[in-house]
């Protein structure tokens, strides 16, 4: 049974690109992937988290304000009883030069797993897998069975 996660560009963000390669990624490694477009409120990732049982909301952001966007989303996860994985990427703030600095105030923002615009999908991928407890033999076999 394919794994389901949500993914989006968040706020008023309208970068596609990087979600378009999130997504090919995703779905080509064995995830049902449920990719919202940009533009995306926090309330319709969490619907959709709900709505489809999804295991992990991967939230994409190029425009460099993902900190005000992201504020008090983990609340609003809490508050609709979601329990998921939450992945941030992209160009996170305006000026970033300190990507570790960055790192380290989404994961205080309650992110599982923060990644800059140059991470590899496949780097992704391989936290995701992990974090869900998947081995390589089950990825493989989600990927013939879907």
């Amino acid at each position: 049974m394919p794994r389901t996660v949500i993914l989006g560009v968040i706020g008023s963000d309208a970068h596609v690109v990087g979600i378009t390669i999130l997504e090919q990624a995703l779905s080509a490694a064995g995830f049902e992937v449920v990719n919202l477009g940009v533009q995306t409120s926090q309330a319709e990732f969490a619907d959709a988290a709900k709505a489809h049982g999804a295991e992990a909301v991967l939230v994409s952001s190029l425009y460099g304000h993902a900190r005000q966007d992201c504020e008090g989303f983990h609340d609003l996860l809490d508050s609709e009883g979601l329990d998921v994985l939450t992945y941030v990427g992209g160009n996170l703030a305006v000026g970033q030069d300190d990507f570790e600095s960055t790192r380290e105030t989404f994961r205080e923002m309650g992110f599982d797993r923060v990644f800059d615009a140059e991470t590899d999908p496949e780097d992704a991928i391989a936290d995701l897998r992990r974090d869900l407890n998947l081995t390589t033999t089950e990825g493989e076999q989600v990927r013939v069975d879907s």
